[in-house]
């Protein structure tokens, strides 16, 4: 789009819309950190994180299905988890959702 007054053109973002997949990891993702939050509070673990808690609960949600690289990072050292715990939930057995046996 071409502004006529200053001959500025100016770029339009189009967010591609998100695969059923991608949605599924979503859901997927936020259900993993929930289980793990367990009995800490929703606030807590945001401020913990460097995040704001209407963040940590559209991602828990799935509202937001893919979140920043950064913001899943500071939620898993937060609590407790490995990245590949995020990934392949489950897949470490005593240390499910961060907790040890």
């Amino acid at each position: 789009m071409k502004d006529n007054y200053t001959g500025i053109t100016i770029g339009v973002m189009v967010r591609v819309p998100l695969t059923p997949a991608e949605r599924e990891r979503g859901e997927q993702l936020g259900a993993v950190l929930r289980a793990a939050r367990a009995d800490r509070s929703l606030v807590e673990v945001a401020a913990e994180s460097g995040i704001s808690p209407e963040t940590l609960r559209k991602i828990e949600t799935g509202r937001i299905p893919t979140p920043a690289f950064f913001t899943v990072a500071a939620l898993a050292q937060t609590l407790g988890l490995s990245l590949d715990e995020l990934v392949t939930p489950g897949r470490s057995g005593a240390r499910q959702y961060g907790r040890t046996a």
